[in-house]
């Protein structure tokens, strides 16, 4: 799981595929459970043991973890609502990339994902410690280990990139704190 990618070789056929690590659970066994209008009928205890199914060395390998809502027939049909379209996104990511490549030009590293931590928390491009805080403050009370702490700033940077910006803010760190907690959506 540390891997950024795994490797795939499909039988018979000479191909290797490479390919992303995604995640996804239900609530809870039925699938119910915290859902709008839905009608959970797990007892307590069993969906304690079906959240407590990953493993702490697991979830730890995970940089972002967020409760999405089912998709409605009145969502889908929203008047008014525009959301990006995918050439929008293409556009954004290539200018993060670019920004991010730029700043790590010196270094044998092009995107965030590929950052040592160490370089991450020493080195050039350091937040400074008014900006880690957060960051500092749940390392020390264990509400991440250090392997955690070096992928909510490489999801920090990815933020920033995403902005614009050339160096970190306490929004990124804390944006990128709420995404590796799952926080769930209003």
């Amino acid at each position: 799981m540390s891997a950024r990618y795994g490797t795939f070789d499909l039988v018979d056929s000479g191909q290797r595929l490479n390919h992303g690590y995604n995640l996804a659970t239900n609530p809870c066994p039925c699938g119910s459970y915290g859902v709008p209008g839905g009608d959970c009928v797990c007892p307590p205890a069993g969906i304690r043991r079906y959240l407590g199914r990953l493993s702490g060395p697991i979830r730890d390998r995970i940089d972002i973890e967020l409760s999405v809502r089912r998709v409605s027939v009145a969502h889908t049909q929203a008047a008014g609502q525009r959301g990006i379209t995918t050439a929008e996104a293409r556009a954004r990511v290539a200018a993060a990339r670019h920004l991010a490549a730029g700043r790590l030009r010196a270094t044998p590293w092009r995107t965030n994902a590929e950052v040592s931590g160490a370089w991450l928390r020493q080195g050039p491009c350091a937040p400074p410690p008014l900006v880690r805080r957060p960051l500092d403050a749940a390392l020390h009370r264990g509400a991440l280990t250090l392997r955690g702490y070096d992928r909510v700033l490489r999801v920090a940077w990815t933020h920033a990139d995403l902005a614009g910006r050339d160096r970190l803010e306490i929004d990124d760190i804390g944006r990128a704190l709420y995404l590796k907690k799952g926080a769930t959506p209003l």
